[in-house]
Formats: C-alpha cells, structure tokens, sequence
C-alpha cells in the first residue's frame, strides 16, 4: 500500500516510516527537514506542513499518518490546523484505507503546555469527524495518543536525574515508550485494524491511571 505519514526526520515518524518499509509498503515522508531515511521504497518532499501551498501532489494514498507536530511552536498552526488540511488533501478520498493521527496523552490529561493540550484535544474531536466520513470508503480514523516516548524532543527532561525520577514516580510502568513501540501501534491501527475507528487510542504506560491517594496509615 502506499502510506504518506508526516514528521519522519526523527522520532516517531521516523520509525513509523521504517515500521512500513520493513513491512513491504511504499512509503512517502513530508518534512520540513532533509530526509533521514535512504530506501528504494522511500520518496521524501522536504516542505513545512504549514505551507499549503507548496505541498506536493501526491495520489493515491492509501494510509495516511498524520506525526507531525511540534510543543511552544505554533502549536495550533502545526499540530492541528495543518493536521486538518493535510488530511482533507490526501486523506478523505476514495482510496483512502486509513487515517491515523498522532495525538498526546494531554489531550485527555489537559498536564502540559495550553496551547500544545488544546491542538492535540481539537485532533480528538477532528478523527472522530474523519470517521464519519471516510467509512463510505470502508476505511477507518483513529488517534493514537501517546504518554512519554523517548524523542530527541524530550531529552531536555530524559537527561535530568531530577526531572527523570520526578515523571517516573508518575508513571506505572516506570518507563517511556521507544518510538518502535508506537510504531507497532501505527501499523497495528492502520494495517491489521479493519473495524476499530473514531477511537482515541490512549498509549501512556498508565499515567493517566496514577493517583495519589492519602489516608492514615
């Protein structure tokens, strides 16, 4: 199949993108950054997703994987005003098997940013909209909406003892995801998943289970 997913310099679109190479697909990568990844199966436009004009023509998509973001940047303009137009571009159309967006557990936590929690909260309600209107295509919508994951966007907190411990005690599994697990998570919703959409799909390690509870011991 042929699958457009957005963000694939580094982390999580990175190994997104890698995840469906290995799986045999043709892969398509827009990124305002030079390609990071050099494969026969690989076609990498190099634009800003916020440029709506200057994006390419691209038919045909199959699998649309909306990554790309970014946090004290813009945030409603990358994260999910260009979400929209690229998904209204390449994604609801009639070859169109499947749309995934890549969310953030603070969409369901509202615990970051305002502007970064209110871009990713505008995608749960737009993937459900998606549904709707793809499912006369037989194809699905879903977000996947991740706790920590171990990107270069988060090393200013994964090299701080401090912090580190500090996000640890809040997190159940006392670990973060590695991007290859979120993108097993990707081709699972888009691939193997024919039936499962307007879902936002929670990815934390339970995070947004903890609590703290207080009482006499």
């Amino acid at each position: 199949m042929k699958v457009l997913i957005t963000g694939t310099s580094q982390g999580i679109g990175l190994a997104v993108a890698e995840h469906f190479l290995k799986e045999g697909h043709a892969v398509v990568g827009i990124d305002r950054q030079p390609a990071g990844i050099h494969h026969e199966r690989y076609c990498h436009y190099q634009c800003d997703v916020r440029d709506y004009e200057k994006l390419p023509d691209i038919q045909g998509v199959n699998i649309l994987v909306n990554n790309a973001g970014t946090q004290n940047e813009e945030d409603i303009d990358i994260n999910l005003k260009a979400l929209i137009h690229i998904t209204e571009k390449y994604g609801v159309q009639e070859e169109i098997r499947s749309v995934l967006n890549i969310g953030s557990a603070s969409a369901h936590t509202g615990a970051e940013f305002p502007e970064y929690c209110a871009s990713k909260g505008g995608i749960l309600a737009y993937t459900k909209n998606v549904a709707t209107r793809i499912a006369k295509y037989g194809a699905t919508c879903n977000s996947l909406d991740p706790g920590g994951v171990l990107t270069p966007l988060n090393e200013c907190v994964m090299n701080d003892p401090v912090l580190w411990g500090q996000i640890m005690d809040e997190t159940p599994l006392k670990r973060w995801a590695a991007p290859e697990e979120i993108a097993e998570w990707a081709y699972f919703l888009t691939v193997t998943n024919t039936f499962c959409t307007g879902q936002n799909i929670l990815v934390d390690g339970g995070e947004a289970i903890n609590y703290h509870f207080i009482w006499k011991e």
